[in-house]
């Protein structure tokens, strides 16, 4: 389960804001808050210990959670014959570290349908970039512990297009914590928003992904994020290193083309 300890400051799971049920599942080394109405996750932790970090294959493969009613799932219904992948929230790699039985376990476990959420399959360089955020802040964070905690999910916005009884996000958002040397061990922070709203066109209850489009990946304040996602982040937003520059008095969102682009305090 995610341990909010890990960084040696506490940072607890962030919350949705909303009186709805959730049901909160944990798995090695992460956690996912499943929204049951949606079928998909409002919230999911994972710890990442960057210093022990094991190689291992891609193995496992996905399938429903058994302590949620199926119904409850977007399940391998919704990717059948069309142009979805099943991203990974929680990404394989991040709880792969420490003994490798035990790694090997933790990424298994990344395969369960709640970790996962509906993405259009057209890649390019924007989504290979959504993918490395946070290594790129890893490689950033404290040499000595190189550990960071990691919050990914859809944005379940209630005008979301509906697909096979699913409404299919448009907008994902992530946050990545970690120690930060530079601040004497306080808490760092930054989010991140991957749009594909550009891919996606879900006229007449079809699918079908532009091939020209594009993801669109920002950096943006954690602040934006809380109401955009509807959820408490807790203490990541005052730990938000992003500079306030301002545009009509409001932070203004970072376009990302590379990692460098990203502003790390």
């Amino acid at each position: 389960m995610y341990d909010q300890e890990f960084l040696g400051i506490e940072v607890p799971l962030p919350r949705p804001r909303t009186d709805e049920p959730m049901r909160e599942l944990d798995y090695p080394r992460f956690t996912v808050v499943l929204d049951p109405r949606r079928r998909l996750a409002r919230v999911t932790g994972v710890n990442v210990d960057g210093g022990s970090l094991v190689d291992l294959p891609r193995q496992g493969r996905w399938r429903l959670d058994e302590r949620v009613p199926a119904h409850e799932q977007a399940g391998p219904e919704l990717y059948a014959r069309n142009d979805l992948d099943r991203g990974h929230l929680v990404r394989r790699r991040d709880p792969g570290w420490g003994d490798p039985a035990d790694a090997r376990t933790a990424m298994a476990a990344t395969f369960f349908y709640p970790n996962a959420a509906p993405q259009a399959s057209a890649f390019n360089q924007s989504k290979e970039l959504w993918l490395g955020l946070e290594d790129h802040v890893l490689e950033f964070a404290d040499a000595t512990h190189q550990r960071i905690s990691a919050f990914t999910a859809p944005v379940l916005a209630e005008d979301d297009p509906v697909y096979r009884g699913i409404a299919i996000p448009r907008r994902f958002w992530k946050v990545v914590a970690w120690a930060d040397a530079s601040r004497d061990g306080r808490l760092g922070a930054t989010g991140f928003v991957l749009d594909q709203s550009e891919l996606l066109d879900l006229r007449e209850g079809g699918l079908t992904v532009a091939p020209l489009g594009g993801f669109r990946t920002f950096q943006a304040p954690i602040v934006d994020l809380e109401r955009l996602a509807g959820i408490d982040a807790g203490p990541l937003a005052a730990a938000d290193v992003l500079p306030q520059t301002t545009v009509r008095g409001e932070t203004a969102w970072r376009p990302l083309r590379a990692v460098h682009d990203i502003a790390l305090g």
